[in-house]
């Protein structure tokens, strides 16, 4: 381990904002990992784990503790069954990296989550999902440190929680994760296509199988047009990525927003996309949402911060952002949309040191 004071956490974002650490910490192991939470603990400071930083909003005030930066790496099979593998794969080891591996060796389940920054610990935290996947439907366990017990503990995939966006391990610092165990399926091509607009890019119907190379890169293309694969050259990469979640709503409450809907654009105006989910719920796009109640793309610009220019979901850092700007651009944005439609947004990236 190597530990570093003063240390600069917005370069460690993808939305590049937020002040210093007090320490920085960065384990290259399981063990580091677990050895430097289990000290950090017994010292009594405020800990931050950090992974791929895609999903953090760090106060400009930094951190008043120590960072944990995650930096394992390593991707093993440790078990291969009829015709499917297992395969454990470090917390720190880049998300993207692990998908285009699969591609390359016949592991399908993954395929769909192409493009997406970050590091591998973080999947499970928030169930991470795109394109008619996520890795709930793969994931077979989770090995953690837990800090109330101070040890080693490993979760079943059936016992993570996970529901849309969520798991056990996220609103919580009990847990770190220490390495993710999968299980895919040994196959040239994809699982069957599960998203209307993927579909059609390959020009494929809903529920066919095409091959894994193919399917990468039509998601790749996919993110790419949304400004959803890191580039530092474009501002509309410097974000969080989808900054809402899709807002899950009883019947009654999508139907109230299809009345305020009408109410506000007119009796011919579309109604709101409807996806009806476990338990009579009702999911709709936060991004139309964000859309019609008067925030297009690019709104905020030229900055400091503004929604990306090809994504209304985005809240982007036009290159000299605050973590503050950022904030007070969502909170227009989720205002607005709840004064429209009477729906709250709820935000996706963690507030470190501040709240939206």
């Amino acid at each position: 381990m190597r530990s570093e004071e003063g240390a600069a956490i917005a370069p460690l974002t993808t939305m590049r904002v937020g002040g210093p650490a007090d320490a920085m910490v960065t384990a290259t192991s399981a063990d580091e990992i677990a050895a430097a939470v289990a000290e950090v603990d017994t010292a009594g400071h405020d800990l931050l784990v950090l992974s791929g930083g895609s999903n953090l909003v760090v106060s400009d005030d930094g951190f008043p503790g120590v960072v944990l930066r995650i930096a394992s790496r390593g991707v093993t099979v440790t078990a291969e069954r009829g015709d499917t593998v297992e395969v454990t794969v470090a917390a720190g080891e880049p998300w993207d990296e692990l998908v285009a591996l699969a591609v390359e060796r016949g592991w399908s389940g993954i395929e769909a989550l192409s493009g997406i920054p970050g590091l591998t610990g973080a999947t499970p935290v928030q169930n991470v999902g795109a394109y008619g996947q996520e890795v709930a439907q793969t994931i077979s366990s989770v090995r953690v440190f837990d800090r109330a017990k101070g040890e080693i503990v490993t979760f079943r995939g059936e016992d993570c929680d996970f529901t849309y966006r969520h798991s056990r391990f996220k609103g919580t610092s009990r847990y770190v994760v220490l390495e993710v165990t999968f299980t895919l399926v040994v196959a040239d091509e994809s699982a069957p296509v599960a998203y209307a607009d993927l579909a059609r890019q390959l020009g494929v119907e809903l529920g066919e199988r095409v091959p894994l190379a193919a399917a990468r890169e039509a998601v790749l293309a996919q993110r790419r047009a949304r400004g959803m694969v890191l580039d530092e050259r474009d501002h509309d990469t410097w974000s969080c990525g989808s900054f809402f979640t899709n807002p899950i709503l009883s019947p009654a409450e999508y139907d109230t927003v299809v009345e305020r809907v009408g109410e506000r654009l007119g009796p011919d105006a579309p109604v709101p996309p409807r996806f009806d989910g476990p338990q009579g719920s009702v999911k709709t796009s936060a991004a139309w949402l964000i859309d019609r109640a008067g925030f297009g793309k690019g709104y905020g610009m030229p900055g400091p911060a503004a929604l990306s220019t090809k994504h209304t979901l985005a809240v982007t850092n036009r290159g000299s952002a605050t973590s503050e700007d950022i904030a007070a651009l969502a909170r227009e944005v989720r205002d607005g949309v709840r004064a429209a439609f009477g729906v709250t947004l709820v935000n996706e990236p963690v507030f470190v040191g501040h709240e939206l």
